[in-house]
């Protein structure tokens, strides 16, 4: 934790991130706060929601917003990412404009700064992965960045290898106003447990595919509670005919798949454990396929490494119940968009 301002000031606010896809957003917010609130993944447009992170120091409280990477839509779920990051950028204290330092301004990049241009808050540009680059090729990057609009400061970090982003945190802490703290210090995030359980489930999936099926999967959450109650052996009851799982099925801990050989549930549900029925949502019958793998061997690896996550972050155990199901071209249906969380800002 930082010491105290020589003024004795506290000063707090919210920051938006912004930049392009897959600049390393994510993984900068986790490293600002200390802990993972935002899955990450080498894939683009991972973020598709608006991510909360509150650092909190002696003598400020900076709440972080993580936005989607701004970009050109190609459907309904683009538009709706493109207008998050947007959205996130009205009435906040500062804006940090992530770019790679190793490379080039590049369209996307250029694409950015003309959204910020003019908005208002001061924008600090935040060069990340500057461990790839030295010596001239690193100054002329920053020199190139630093034309593309006027910024309140210039931060090289590597949000993989930087011990420590003191610069950076002061930097922006000059920039807030005194102010109290909004969130408790020892509160890091205020995502929902589902949110959180839905988006760990989907970064294992971008994990454990490639192609375009990560880009197809959304996850929902629809129960959640303490298992105590269920038989100790009982399995997961199939949903009805109109249910949203109706096309999957039970799996088995050890990742073999159930009597439809679909989808599944990892672990026998205990009084202690919490239950959680989560559904992915895939686009095309193929991407089903691709997802549950050979007698669910690929759903079942998805579990584990989900449910690992889980219990480390909420000190509960899991019983993870996980289903698939096709909806097909759900990016471009607004209704469905809709019922996934995905509700589009008005103007």
């Amino acid at each position: 934790m930082s010491g105290p301002r020589r003024d004795g000031s506290f000063r707090s606010g919210m920051v938006t991130i912004v930049g392009r896809p897959n600049v390393g957003k994510s993984t900068l917010l986790n490293r600002l706060v200390g802990r993972k609130v935002a899955i990450m993944s080498d894939k683009p447009q991972t973020t598709r929601n608006r991510i909360t992170g509150v650092l909190t120091r002696e003598s400020s409280q900076i709440v972080f917003i993580d936005t989607p990477g701004l970009h050109r839509p190609k459907h309904q779920l683009g538009e709706y990412m493109v207008r998050v990051a947007l959205a996130a950028l009205r009435e906040v204290e500062a804006v940090l404009f992530v770019v790679e330092a190793h490379e080039p301004p590049g369209p996307g990049d250029r694409f950015v700064a003309e959204r910020l241009a003019g908005i208002g808050p001061p924008v600090v540009l935040v060069a990340n992965k500057a461990d790839l680059c030295r010596g001239d090729t690193l100054r002329q990057h920053l020199e190139a960045y630093a034309a593309l609009g006027e910024f309140a400061g210039l931060q090289p970090v590597s949000a993989l290898r930087d011990p420590s982003f003191e610069l950076l945190i002061r930097t922006i802490e000059d920039l807030l106003p005194e102010g109290p703290r909004y969130y408790p210090e020892d509160m890091v995030t205020d995502q929902p447990e589902a949110f959180v359980i839905a988006e760990l489930v989907r970064e294992k999936v971008l994990e454990l595919t490639r192609d375009e099926v990560p880009h197809s999967v959304a996850v929902a959450v629809e129960e959640l509670r303490p298992a105590a109650g269920r038989s100790k052996d009982a399995r997961p009851e199939r949903a009805g005919e109109t249910g949203p799982a109706r096309e999957a099925g039970p799996a088995r801990e050890d990742g073999t798949a159930g009597e439809d050989g679909t989808a599944g549930g990892t672990g026998r549900a205990r009084e202690d454990m919490l239950y959680v029925r989560a559904v992915i949502y895939v686009e095309r019958d193929s991407q089903k396929g691709i997802i549950v793998g050979a007698k669910g061997s690929r759903l079942g690896e998805i579990g584990r490494l989900a449910r690992r996550e889980m219990e480390a972050l909420f000190g509960n155990r899991i019983y993870l119940d996980l289903w698939v199901k096709v909806e097909k071209n759900w990016r471009d249906r607004a209704g469905v968009l809709r019922a996934l969380g995905y509700t589009l800002p008005r103007d």
